[in-house]
């Protein structure tokens, strides 16, 4: 028999059932059974249901717990600014790209084929301040920039998206680098600069 779990506060049992679900579903997908999450949590598996109805309803709030911003927040915010606009650029990119792909590959397991809409005042506020950290990693670099800081930041995201994403890209994963180059630099030879 296992040892007895500590005591904790429903809110804080269910933080933890969220985040070992969310671990197991990376692995098994929605076939996770709650034997699994409750041994992976250390808990028996009659403490669950002591803090939501349904095994499906762990499986949504660990969901929606993958695609929160928070994680993303805290690492864009450790990005040295002292740092060139290329290494900064890089860094960001290696950010967005990694949980684009943590993202997907956790999609393509949990059967979804699209992220969970999040719309409302929340919503926006999440985007408006992913938008002034990227144009906060680009900061007084933005004035060597030929188009507004945010439609660079909205370019550079998209390649980094698509570069990510194993079927946009066929398969050729298009990593940080080569997206800042891209952006930066564009794909034409420096004696073809300018040629329209």
């Amino acid at each position: 028999m296992p040892p007895r779990a500590r005591p904790m506060a429903p809110e804080q049992r269910l933080d933890q059932l969220v985040d070992t679900t969310l671990l197991l579903l990376r692995e098994h997908g929605r076939d996770v059974t709650t034997r699994q999450i409750a041994e992976a949590a250390g808990v028996a598996e009659g403490t669950i249901f002591r803090v939501v109805d349904s095994k499906e309803e762990l499986v949504e709030a660990a969901i929606d717990r993958a695609f929160a911003p928070g994680a993303l927040v805290e690492r864009m915010l450790e990005i040295d600014a002292d740092l060139p606009l290329r290494e900064r650029l890089v860094l960001m990119v290696s950010i967005f790209q990694q949980r684009f792909r943590a993202t997907f590959d956790l999609m393509r397991k949990v059967g979804l084929v699209r992220p969970p809409r999040h719309d409302g005042p929340e919503a926006d506020a999440v985007r408006a301040r992913l938008a002034a950290l990227m144009a906060g990693v680009v900061g007084a670099d933005a004035d060597r920039l030929t188009v507004p800081v945010d439609e660079f930041c909205h370019r550079l995201r998209l390649l980094a998206f698509s570069g990510a994403h194993p079927l946009i890209s066929d398969g050729h994963y298009v990593g940080p680098e080569d997206v800042v180059d891209t952006v930066l630099d564009g794909l034409c030879r420096h004696d073809c600069k300018g040629i329209r």
